[in-house]
């Protein structure tokens, strides 16, 4: 991948790994969540865990294989006026799930994987990762 294409990437995941401080205006997380790749991460809430609980409940199928599987680390998503795409990646197992739906309008949910994660998109998302642990803000005793 060359540096200035890599860089552009890093900045654009660094920004979805951030946490959200305060509630979206209906409709907006749809847009900002397209073609972006989530931290998902639950205390505190990150974005993608926001964006990822909100999937699992219009999706109920998404919902039953994360009780199979686990929350993800990082959860992909894109789309288009046909399907809803996804992409769930598991870091300790080092290997990622693809989803789509059916259709824009249906609920049911096509599994495909697992596949595993490269060397380089591992280092990548765990390097994410790691920087949002540091910047997570620390409890006050």
């Amino acid at each position: 991948m060359k540096p200035a294409i890599q860089m552009a990437a890093t900045c654009l995941l660094m920004i979805s790994c951030g946490v959200v401080e305060s509630p979206l205006i209906p409709g907006s997380q749809a847009a900002a969540a397209k073609d972006q790749i989530m931290l998902v991460r639950k205390n505190p809430p990150s974005f993608g865990y926001q964006r990822f609980v909100t999937q699992c409940h219009t999706y109920p199928e998404l919902g039953s294989f994360t009780k199979r599987h686990g929350t993800p680390d990082f959860l992909a998503e894109t789309g288009n006026r046909e399907r809803r795409y996804f992409i769930l990646y598991y870091l300790q197992v080092r290997h990622a799930f693809a989803c789509r739906t059916r259709s824009a309008s249906d609920s049911v949910v096509e599994f495909a994987g697992p596949y595993p994660i490269t060397k380089g998109e591992y280092k990548l998302l765990d390097g994410f990762r790691r920087e949002a642990a540091k910047r997570q803000p620390q409890a006050i005793n």
